[in-house]
């Protein structure tokens, strides 16, 4: 008899960043699937959903409704690090385990929390390090009104500035505003070498169709000499954006078609590859285990499973590639891979740019 096991989803299927967690959502349910399927394992997944629409004040009570209303432990889920970290003071009273899959700015590793998705080292340092070498130091800095805006520009801030560069002008966004005309104009009068964009959902959407029209009327702002530079930027949102994403340059752990991902599958996002690979390894920390899924998460991450999972027992980040990629004819397509690389959240190993020494690709 496989034991059945709730299993928590919180992801908002409407509001600014729904594409995201929808493919966030659809990761995790294949995965699911899949483990339900699978005869190695002696448990099955029974999901509880919840979506708080995009509102960030019902992700805490919606999370606390899941834990008290199901057997539910752990919870896949959250797209915003605001959501995330709304969450987390209802985890640690109920004694729940959230699985992040989705990029973020760092400095946290909560006892609550397992980070299946790439932090600053992983993305944005690799991302500044390729950037400065191939463009320049020249940086202009736009974001949305949150914490995950807010910190990625400190960092690239700071990462500008100890590499001897400059960085130009830092505009924010109220979440869902498509006001950008006052940040093109910026951009179009400080004319930096690269713009570092962690805008999300519409607003990202009328910036990068907003600054392609910039790059018709001006060769500058085209992608060959003032790219767009983003860490949260997946395939799931290319058919939003159109043909404003051209030329376009993220950073991430996977990139569709690309080697290297650190479980097998073929999948359509890094947002749905991370939210896959949450299920699977919560999936082999309590396979052969009975009663394992109420356990803390240090306990489960003291197991050898844990070890095999690839996640830091210390910090709860796993080890992912770090990829640079470009948006050519409509896809992305890797053009620097520096390797496998461990998440570093404090950046306790310093903020230099020294990397893994990068696989280079040849690019047509």
């Amino acid at each position: 008899m496989r034991r059945r096991i709730d299993l928590g989803l919180l992801y908002s299927r409407s509001g600014s960043y729904s594409l995201i967690a929808e493919a966030c959502r659809t990761g995790a349910l294949n995965a699911i699937a899949e483990v339900n399927a699978d005869p190695a394992f002696d448990l099955s997944f029974l999901p509880v959903e919840r979506d708080p629409g995009g509102n960030i004040d019902l992700y805490g009570p919606l999370c606390d409704e899941i834990l008290r209303q199901s057997a539910a432990r752990h919870v896949v889920g959250c797209v915003t690090s605001w959501s995330r970290k709304e969450v987390i003071p209802t985890l640690e009273r109920a004694g729940g385990t959230l699985w992040y899959p989705v990029p973020y700015e760092g400095f946290e590793a909560s006892d609550h929390v397992v980070y299946t998705h790439a932090c600053p080292n992983q993305h944005l340092l690799p991302l500044m390090a390729w950037t400065f070498a191939s463009f320049g130091r020249r940086g202009y800095l736009t974001g949305s009104n949150y914490i995950w805006g807010w910190e990625m520009n400190r960092l690239a801030r700071e990462t500008i500035m100890g590499a001897g560069g400059e960085t130009l002008g830092e505009r924010y966004l109220p979440m869902g505003s498509v006001e950008v005309a006052r940040i093109i104009e910026e951009i179009r009068v400080t004319r930096p070498d690269f713009v570092l964009n962690s805008l999300i959902g519409p607003s990202q959407y009328a910036f990068l169709a907003a600054y392609a029209e910039l790059g018709r009327q001006d060769p500058h702002f085209r992608p060959e000499t003032c790219p767009i530079l983003s860490c949260n930027l997946t395939e799931c949102e290319l058919p939003a954006i159109g043909a404003a994403a051209e030329g376009l340059i993220a950073a991430g752990p996977y990139f569709r078609g690309a080697t290297g991902w650190t479980r097998p599958g073929n999948f359509g996002s890094s947002h749905e590859a991370a939210a896959h690979a949450a299920v699977r390894m919560l999936a082999d920390l309590l396979n052969g285990r009975p009663g394992a899924e109420a356990a803390p998460l240090s306990a489960l991450l003291a197991s050898p499973a844990a070890a095999r999972s690839g996640i830091d027992a210390q910090t709860h980040h796993t080890r992912l590639p770090a990829l640079i990629a470009q948006v050519r004819a409509g896809r992305f397509e890797v053009v620097q891979d520096f390797g496998l690389v461990a998440g570093d959240p404090y950046l306790a190993r310093g903020r230099d740019l020294a990397l893994p020494a990068p696989r280079l690709r040849v690019v047509q």
